[in-house]
């Protein structure tokens, strides 16, 4: 009985962090669901070893679709460290982790400069402050993709309406 205490409390911890870490550091973390993923990432014209930038990474399965689906290499930010470890394990399972980076920080304070794709699902309160630092840190010709939420200044190039999906091109 003593194991099985000690295994629901470790549970009750780490779902507790899952929870709060990012109520104390940034947006909750809201899963996107695999077909809008792959979606978002058809629209953006994501190619082999492309470098893909997912802001936000919650549970890393944006990098993981990006990485064994597309061939491309995925960085994953994130600033809570749980969801850094479960996207670290997501990428070891899958067998796709040299493929894979996690930068466990701030994405405002990720350097953007060798984007290929951005990928951002986040809240429109966002938008602004983002845009401006895409608008300095992108490459010519990199894509950023957003879900549920668009840019106040830039016009998209295509909108998914069914799913909710904005592509840009710097």
């Amino acid at each position: 009985m003593p194991v099985f205490l000690f295994c629901a409390g470790i549970f009750l911890v780490v779902a507790g962090l899952y929870i709060l870490v990012p109520v104390f550091f940034g947006p909750p973390t809201v899963p996107t669901r695999q077909e809008r993923i792959r979606r978002a990432l058809e629209l953006a014209r994501l190619q082999p070893d492309e470098v893909l930038y997912d802001l936000g990474a919650g549970d890393g399965r944006v990098l993981v679709i990006a990485a064994k689906e597309f061939g491309a290499r995925a960085v994953g930010v994130e600033i809570g460290p749980v969801q850094c470890a479960i996207s670290w394990g997501k990428a070891l399972w899958n067998g796709i982790s040299s493929k894979v980076r996690i930068e466990a920080k701030n994405f405002y304070r990720a350097n953007l400069g060798n984007a290929d794709v951005v990928f951002a699902y986040l809240t429109s309160s966002e938008a602004g402050r983002l845009q401006e630092k895409l608008k300095r840190e992108l490459k010519e010709g990199a894509r950023v993709v957003t879900v549920a939420f668009n840019f106040p200044d830039w016009e998209p190039d295509h909108f998914d309406r069914e799913h909710l999906i904005f592509l840009y091109r710097k």
